[in-house]
């Protein structure tokens, strides 16, 4: 039996957190410590779901931060791979590195959210609002990463400049990846739902350098979560 067979029919170290995050931290703590090494083909979805006890749609999201974090790699009918044993490099999220993303999105969203702030109407502070409730009392991983997406939308197009309403909507898949990964890796939820509430409370205000500032500490805290994933 290899050590990646062994690693997968023993019982995982039970943790305070969801389930996905509970996998993502049973798989990557299993291939920092070589129980499954470089090279190695991990079980299958199946055999993972049975392991911790949960949906293979569970095992699919903790697979994307594996992959994401470069650890992976998964090969169309073969299966997914170790690639690596710690995180290097740059982090790749959907179509964008996350790099990209964190030189890119000061741009757009520090000044969509200042204008948001003067142009916004009422509608658009109540979609903002009913996002920022729906996020705050939602558990599951997915819905959540879902909700995120929208919110960073509606601040674009609340902003009412076509320009950064597009970019938002382009980028909003990776966007959605970025945060499932941070969700998982570095439990950013509760945080960025903070820091949700005090950008819908610049927005409301009115003041362009309020709800640009809440935007620039938010952009700050996810960049420092993205980096803290090299260390």
């Amino acid at each position: 039996m290899s050590l990646s067979d062994s690693w997968a029919v023993s019982q995982p170290t039970a943790m305070r957190m969801s389930a996905a995050e509970a996998v993502f931290a049973d798989i990557r703590d299993a291939i920092v410590s070589g129980q499954v090494a470089i090279g190695d083909k991990l079980p299958a979805e199946s055999a993972l779901a049975t392991r911790h006890g949960v949906s293979r749609s569970v095992i699919r999201e903790a697979l994307r931060s594996c992959t994401a974090l470069g650890l992976t790699e998964t090969k169309t009918g073969r299966g997914t791979f170790v690639v690596r044993d710690r995180v290097t490099g740059d982090l790749d999220i959907g179509n964008y590195a996350a790099r990209e993303l964190m030189e890119a999105r000061p741009h757009v969203e520090i000044p969509s959210a200042g204008w948001a702030a003067e142009r916004r109407t009422d509608e658009d502070l109540l979609v903002l609002e009913g996002l920022t409730d729906e996020m705050r009392n939602e558990d599951d991983h997915h819905s959540w990463v879902l909700l995120d997406g929208q919110f960073h939308t509606a601040i674009a197009r609340a902003s009412k400049n076509r320009v950064f309403e597009a970019i938002i909507v382009d980028i909003r898949g990776a966007l959605t990846r970025q945060s499932e990964t941070l969700n998982l890796v570095a439990r950013r939820q509760q945080k960025s739902n903070i820091e949700h509430d005090t950008i819908v409370a610049g927005i409301r205000s009115g003041n362009y350098d309020e709800a640009a500032q809440a935007m620039a500490a938010h952009l700050d805290a996810v960049r420092g979560a993205v980096e803290s994933l090299r260390r």
